[in-house]
């Protein structure tokens, strides 16, 4: 497996997917995949085609979101020439395609009830009939589906089949979101990191600043792997001085003093007034610890002024606009903190 398909991890929760998925795979029967977007579906369903006796055939992919409601059935089920406006010559879909093989239907829970019933008469009786056609095409196809839906509740809503519900989920593998991976960031981080750093040819890693991995350690990753990978790459990319860990990391690459304001009509449901200027989400320790609240104040206000610090390339006037201070009043925060030794 390329490097691009490697699982990173350690966690029992992903490793018990990834089991599931290794088991599953030497059955011919259909599996679906559930998880948030950026949990690695795609991953697991190359896994469960390549740990198949299937391996040598073609594994065929289809995003059921990405096509018009109009197109889907056409590419899935294939055309006869003349069948509509525009099928000037016949035409296979991707049923036909993937005889043999394996046919991935990403964002499954997007298919139109139409396309439903007729992907449901395919897995039953493994014929498929392409648009125009009278007679059935038989098929050999395994079924892999995910998506980051909640199938049985659309099914109880009329919004899924709940017949082809039933025939897709033989084994049904959920992966876990990256926020209760406990050790994965770390893992995943340094991987990424290493990969990043190769890329843009330093001679070393010097891995991550213990603030900012503690900070990755802290957030909650709403786009799981894939968001972490953005992330990191770019925190390595924009780092100058590879023979220092690697010192800031922006979760929000859209986050910028400079950023257009909103629109009023987009204000207009806020509170009346003008807003604060805005902090960086620090996660609030166990509060029962805290017992000198003096300390605790001084260093959630020096968190702050390090992080604006490091977001605008410790320019101080920069730092002290986007913090609402005067440009003495940062000077004298960052003396009170011992900060002005930094750059």
């Amino acid at each position: 497996m390329d490097r691009e398909v490697q699982f990173i991890g350690q966690s029992g929760a992903f490793l018990d997917a990834v089991e599931r998925a290794s088991r599953a795979a030497p059955m011919r029967r259909p599996v679906l995949v559930i998880g948030e977007r950026g949990t690695g579906k795609e991953l697991i369903a190359e896994r469960l085609h390549r740990l198949s006796t299937r391996w040598q055939e073609p594994l065929v992919t289809m995003n059921c979101a990405a096509l018009p409601e109009t197109l889907i059935e056409a590419e899935l089920f294939g055309h006869e020439a003349g069948a509509f406006t525009g099928a000037t010559r016949a035409r296979s879909g991707r049923f036909e395609e993937a005889d043999k093989g394996t046919l991935f239907l990403d964002e499954l829970g997007t298919l139109s009830m139409g396309a439903q019933e007729r992907l449901l008469r395919a897995v039953e009786y493994g014929e498929v009939t392409r648009i125009g056609a009278s007679k059935p095409i038989r098929v050999d196809v395994r079924i892999v589906a995910a998506t980051n839906e909640n199938l049985p509740k659309l099914a109880e809503q009329g919004r899924f089949r709940a017949d082809l519900l039933d025939r897709l989920s033989f084994e049904v593998i959920t992966l876990p979101p990256l926020r209760v991976r406990e050790g994965d960031v770390a893992v995943l981080a340094d991987y990424f990191g290493r990969r990043m750093a190769a890329e843009l040819h330093w001679d070393a890693w010097p891995g991550f600043a213990p603030p900012v991995q503690k900070a990755m350690d802290e957030y909650l990753w709403p786009g799981n792997v894939r968001e972490l990978r953005n992330v990191v790459e770019r925190a390595v990319y924009r780092w100058d001085d590879w023979t220092t860990p690697v010192g800031h990391v922006q979760f929000d690459p859209f986050e910028s003093p400079w950023k257009p304001a909103q629109s009023p009509r987009a204000d207009a449901p806020a509170a009346e007034g003008t807003s604060a200027p805005h902090s960086p989400a620090v996660p609030v320790a166990d509060l029962d610890g805290i017992d000198d609240l003096r300390a605790a104040v001084d260093s959630h206000e020096r968190a702050i002024i390090e992080h604006h610090l490091a977001r605008n390339r410790f320019n101080q006037r920069q730092t002290a606009k986007a913090l609402g201070l005067t440009y003495d009043q940062l000077r004298h925060c960052m003396k009170k903190h011992g900060l002005m030794e930094k750059p």
